[in-house]
């Protein structure tokens, strides 16, 4: 997690004027340096969303939830690439036997009985499956 420090540091970069505030023209520019793409209606729709006091710009406040935003994100993607090695049978669920295949690539060897065990303490509906929401309750 970063710091105020940090936080402060990173306002400082995207505010080119040194007003204290991100304009979507500043944020656009700034991410185009990075190796970021991003059109200008899309920074501005982006500070929009996050804009707490609905003056068109970020804030350092609504720069650190932007920033909280994008590392959920992130970590949302990592959780879905993990889900995917698992479902096997592409199915878009975790059975058993796609448990039981990943956990033997992964060197564990489980009986079936052992992965229905393991699936039924997260299968929050009962089905005998694992649906993308019920690994990433499982995960937390």
């Amino acid at each position: 997690m970063m710091r105020d420090a940090e936080f402060e540091r990173v306002l400082s970069y995207f505010d080119e004027d040194g007003d204290g505030k991100i304009s979507p023209s500043e944020l656009k520019r700034r991410l185009a340096v990075m190796g970021g793409e991003l059109r200008l209606k899309e920074a501005e729709m982006a500070i929009e969303a996050f804009d707490s006091d609905g003056d068109g710009f970020l804030c350092l406040e609504d720069l650190v939830k932007l920033m909280e935003s994008a590392g959920e994100e992130e970590k949302l993607k990592d959780l879905r690439e993990a889900f995917e090695m698992y479902d096997t049978e592409r199915c878009g669920f975790i059975t058993p036997e796609s448990l039981k295949r990943m956990l033997k690539k992964l060197g564990d060897l489980k009986s079936i009985e052992e992965c229905k065990v393991m699936i039924d303490r997260f299968d929050l509906n009962g089905d005998g499956v694992l649906s993308f929401e019920e690994f990433r309750v499982m995960m937390q």
